[in-house]
C-alpha cells in the first residue's frame, strides 16, 4: 500500500488531455482563471471558512504521530515533556474527535461553494450558449459544446471541491511534518530528505510512459464509442441494408485494439509498481536500519522511530498528492479556457432582458432589396447574388427553384440568423438591424419541411409556440391544425410522450403539431419551408388545409418544392443559382416556353405520371 500514492502519482496524469497537457501555471493563464473567482465570490465566508478548518485540522492531525512516540516513550521511561499515560491519551481522543467535527464543517463548507458556485457557473454558460449567434454552430460539434457545459464544468467543481483544498493540505502536511521531524529526529531527517529525490524521480520516470499508454487506450475507447453511437443513431440504416454484421466486427476489431493497449499498459504499471515497491521498502528498511542504530546508540528514543516511520509515510502520501493535484490544477486552466472561449464571445441577444411578449409591433409588409449574402464559413461561396422581392402586407409569395438555389437561406435572414453582406432587408419600411432581434423573432413563425420536436408530450410541444398558453388555447391550436383528430385517438391525449425528435408520430402528424405551434405563436409573418413536401397524397391534403387556416390574414412566404401547392399566391419568384431568374403568377409564368418555371413544373408533373 505504501507505493500506491506514487502508482497514482504516475496514473492519475489520466486526467490530463492532450490540450490540457500543454497548458502551464503561466501568469496569462493565471489571470484569466481568477475570471472564475467571481463565482465563488458570493460564497467567500464558507470558502475562507473551509480552508481555515481545513488547516486547523491537518495541524491537529500531524500531531499524532508524535504524540504516539512520545506514548512509547513515556511507557519506557524515556518521556521528555512530563505527561503522563493518561493526559496523552486524552489529548489524542480530544484531537481524533476534534479533527472529525472540523472534516465535517469543512466538507460541508466547500460543498455549499462548490456546488452552489458552479451552478452559478451552468446557468450563466448555458445562456451564453442560448444567446449565440446560428453561425457560431456551423463549424463547432454539439459534442463539442456538450463536453464544454458538462466535462469542463465538472473538473472546475472537482477542483473547488477537492483540488485545491487538498493541494493546500498537502502543503501544510508536507511543511509540518518536515518541520517537526527536523525537530525531533534532525539525523535522521536528513537521511529521510536525501533518499525521497530517487523515489520522486523514479514516479515522474515512470509516469510519463504510463501517460502515454493512458491517453492511447482512452482515445481506443473514444473510436469504439463513436462506432456505437454511429450505429445507434443510424439504426434503421444498418438494419435495412442488414450491416448488423459488418457493425459488429467494426465495433468488435476496435475492442481487441482496447484489449491490446490495456494489456501493455497492465504490463507498465506492473513494472512501476514492483519497481516503486522495491525501492520505496528499500528506503524505508534502510531508514529502519539506521533509526535502530541510532536508537540502540543512545542518541534518539525508540518512540521517535516509530513517529519518525509514520511521519516518513505521511510525507511520501503528500509528495505524490501535490504532483496529483498539480495536474488537476493544470487541466483546469485548460476547461477554465475553453469555458471563457465561450463566455467572451459576442452574443447576438440578452437572456436576462427578455420579455414574454413583443417589445414593438410588426405588421408585415417585406421587402429585400439586391440582397448578397455568403454563409460566415464559406466565405468563398455567393450564395445569394443581387435577389430582390417584395411582399405585400398579408400577401403571399412563393419561392421555387432547385435545391442549393438559395430559398431556405432568405427564410433563414428574415428570421436574423446570419446578417446580410450587401443591400438591405426591410421590414414595414424599417430596416431589419433596427429591430430589437426579439421582437423580429417573435413575431414570425416557421413551420420546417424536416419538424424537429422535444421528446416530451404534444402539449409541451404544441405550447413551445407560447409557453404560457391555456389549456383552452393550445385545444383551439390543435384543432386549427387538424392535430386534435388523432389526439383524441391516444389514451393519454395531450400528455402522450412522442419520444425523441417525435418518433412515436408519423411525418403527417409531426407536421401539423408543428403548424399547431405556429397557429399558438399567432406570428404577423409567416414562413412555410418545404412544409408537404415530404407527404403523402392524404397527408398533404390534411396538413395544407391547416396551412391554409394559418396563412388566413397573414403576410406569407412559401418556399414550394409541389408547385401544385403554390398556385394561388400573390407571386411567385423563381430562384436558380442564388439569382431571381423569374417572377409572376403561375398563369403568366407557366405560359412561358423557356422558362425555368415551366421546365421544373413539366418534369414534377411528368415524373408524377
Amino acid at each position: 500500500m505504501f507505493a500506491q500514492p506514487y502508482a497514482d502519482f504516475a496514473y492519475d496524469f489520466r486526467y490530463m488531455t492532450e490540450e490540457n497537457k500543454k497548458n502551464k501555471l503561466t501568469k496569462e493563464g493565471l489571470i484569466r482563471a481568477k475570471k472564475i473567482l467571481k463565482y465563488i465570490a458570493p460564497y467567500k465566508f464558507y470558502f475562507i471558512l473551509g480552508l481555515v478548518l481545513l488547516v486547523i485540522g491537518n495541524a491537529f492531525f500531524m500531531t499524532i504521530p508524535a504524540i504516539c512516540g512520545e506514548m512509547i516513550n513515556v511507557a519506557n521511561g524515556e518521556g521528555k515533556y512530563g505527561f503522563g499515560l493518561n493526559t496523552l491519551g486524552l489529548v489524542l481522543m480530544v484531537l481524533v474527535i476534534g479533527q472529525a467535527i472540523l472534516s465535517f464543517v469543512r466538507t460541508i463548507a466547500m460543498a455549499v461553494v462548490s456546488e452552489k458556485g458552479i451552478a452559478d457557473l451552468r446557468k450563466d454558460l448555458y445562456m451564453q450558449l442560448m444567446s449565440q449567434p446560428m453561425y457560431q454552430y456551423e463549424s463547432t460539434r454539439v459534442g463539442e459544446v456538450t463536453s464544454r457545459i458538462t466535462a469542463d464544468v465538472e473538473q472546475l467543481q472537482s477542483t473547488f471541491a477537492f483540488a485545491i483544498p487538498q493541494f493546500l493540505r498537502q502543503s501544510v502536511t508536507l511543511i509540518i511534518g518536515v518541520a517537526i521531524l527536523a525537530f525531533l529526529t534532525p539525523k535522521l531527517s536528513l537521511t529521510m530528505l536525501m533518499t525521497f529525490p530517487i523515489v520522486v524521480v523514479a514516479a515522474v520516470l515512470f509516469g510519463r510512459y504510463i501517460r502515454r499508454l493512458s491517453r492511447k487506450r482512452q482515445k481506443a475507447l473514444a473510436e469504439t464509442n463513436i462506432v456505437v453511437e454511429e450505429t445507434m443513431q443510424n439504426f434503421s440504416i444498418v438494419k435495412s441494408f442488414t450491416n448488423e454484421w459488418f457493425e459488429s466486427n467494426r465495433y468488435f476489431d476496435n475492442i481487441k485494439n482496447i484489449v491490446k493497449i490495456s494489456l501493455n499498459f497492465a504490463k507498465v504499471r506492473g513494472l512501476f509498481f514492483a519497481f516503486i515497491i522495491a525501492l520505496l521498502f528499500g528506503c524505508i528498511l534502510f531508514i529502519l536500519w539506521r533509526g535502530a542504530w541510532m536508537v540502540q546508540a543512545g542518541e534518539m528514543e525508540s518512540g521517535y522511530l516509530l513517529s519518525f516511520v509514520i511521519y516518513t509515510m505521511v510525507i511520501g502520501g503528500a509528495i505524490a498528492a501535490l504532483g496529483n493535484q498539480y495536474a488537476q490544477l493544470v487541466g483546469s486552466l485548460g476547461a477554465t479556457d475553453r469555458i471563457f472561449d465561450i463566455m467572451e464571445q459576442d452574443s447576438e441577444l440578452s437572456i436576462r432582458n427578455m420579455e414574454s411578449g413583443p417589445l414593438e409591433n410588426i405588421e408585415g409588409k417585406i421587402s429585400l432589396k439586391n440582397i448578397h449574402f455568403n454563409y460566415p464559413s464559406r466565405k468563398d461561396v455567393d450564395v445569394l447574388k443581387g435577389v430582390s422581392i417584395e411582399v405585400p402586407l398579408g400577401g403571399k409569395v412563393a419561392l421555387v427553384g432547385q435545391s442549393g438555389s438559395g430559398k431556405s437561406t432568405i427564410a433563414q435572414l428574415l428570421m436574423r440568423f446570419y446578417d446580410i453582406d450587401g443591400g438591405s432587408i426591410e421590414i414595414d419600411d424599417k430596416a431589419i438591424e433596427e429591430y430589437d432581434i426579439l421582437s423580429l423573432r417573435n413575431q414570425i413563425g416557421i413551420v420546417p419541411q424536416e419538424v424537429l420536436l422535444f421528446g416530451g408530450t404534444i402539449r409541451e410541444n404544441i405550447s413551445y409556440g407560447k409557453t404560457m398558453a391555456t389549456e383552452e388555447e393550445i385545444i383551439s391550436a390543435a384543432k386549427l391544425s387538424h392535430c386534435w383528430e388523432f389526439i383524441q385517438t391516444f389514451p393519454d391525449g395531450l400528455d402522450t410522450i412522442i419520444g425523441e425528435r417525435g418518433i412515436k408520430l408519423s411525418g403527417g402528424q409531426k407536421q401539423r403539431v408543428a403548424i399547431a405551434r405556429a397557429i399558438l405563436k399567432d406570428p404577423r409573418i409567416l414562413i412555410l419551408d418545404e412544409a408537404t413536401s415530404s407527404l403523402d397524397a392524404e397527408s398533404e391534403k390534411i396538413v395544407q388545409e391547416a396551412l391554409d387556416k394559418l396563412m388566413e390574414g397573414r403576410t406569407s412566404i412559401i418556399i414550394a418544392h409541389r408547385l401544385a401547392t403554390i398556385k394561388a399566391v400573390d407571386c411567385i419568384y423563381v430562384l436558380d443559382n442564388g439569382s431571381i431568374v423569374e417572377a409572376g403568377r403561375h398563369d403568366e409564368l407557366i405560359g412561358s416556353a423557356q422558362g425555368l418555371y415551366k421546365q421544373l413544373a413539366e418534369l414534377q408533373f411528368t415524373s408524377l405520371n
